[in-house]
């Protein structure tokens, strides 16, 4: 058990390392060498963790996607109102907060992958897959309850889902802040409006 914690600590400190390498000097350009220089051990302890930069490539992806699971983090006060925790994960995926949540150049050089990495595809398509399912249950709950009317509730999460990668796609060549808010704000209302809601909130 201890052993099991120390190894999982460890990784996850090189990954962490491996990401702020490929942050500052580009995924193709992170190394092993360079990771262990960053946190003052020696490559050879990397090694033993991760065989190769592949491994710890792979390692990053499930580091990033790991960071998805977030959107549905919600206040336990929430936890019996499934209106509230809707509108509380579609603020938290039109934020500036969640999109800052990880580098940009490195999540899309990470994503690049799923076309040349069949490994990669999957990671993400089962990540992705259950983001999916997961807001689509959110808006079942929320039609049982009668505080929601949504006819197609997988069709309406993905159609969310397609709006929210495209707008970061978008907003990533997006420098001006007032304009980088308003698009985000007219993005996410596009987004209620696909539960037929406006920015007054949920039915009572």
């Amino acid at each position: 058990m201890g052993r099991k914690s120390i190894k999982a600590s460890r990784q996850k400190e090189i990954i962490e390392a491996f990401y702020k390498v490929a942050k500052k000097e580009g995924l193709e350009n992170a190394s092993i060498a360079k990771t262990a220089t960053l946190i003052h051990i020696n490559p050879s302890l990397v090694i033993h963790y991760f065989n190769t930069k592949e491994a710890l490539v792979y390692g990053l992806i499930e580091y990033i996607l790991d960071k998805y699971v977030l959107i549905f983090k919600t206040p336990p006060a929430y936890q019996h109102d499934p209106g509230k925790r809707l509108l509380h994960i579609i603020d938290n995926i039109f934020s500036h907060k969640w999109n800052t949540l990880f580098d940009d150049s490195v999540a899309y050089s990470c994503y690049a992958l799923v076309f040349r990495d069949k490994k990669v595809k999957e990671k993400y398509k089962v990540v992705l897959d259950s983001l999916h399912t997961n807001l689509k249950n959110i808006i079942e709950e929320c039609n049982e309850r009668g505080v929601l009317s949504v006819a197609n509730p997988a069709l309406t999460a993905d159609i969310i889902f397609v709006i929210v990668d495209g707008a970061y796609y978008y907003l990533s060549l997006v420098r001006n802040k007032k304009e980088y808010q308003q698009k985000l704000a007219s993005y996410k209302q596009q987004a209620l409006l696909q539960l037929n809601l406006s920015s007054s909130g949920l039915k009572r």
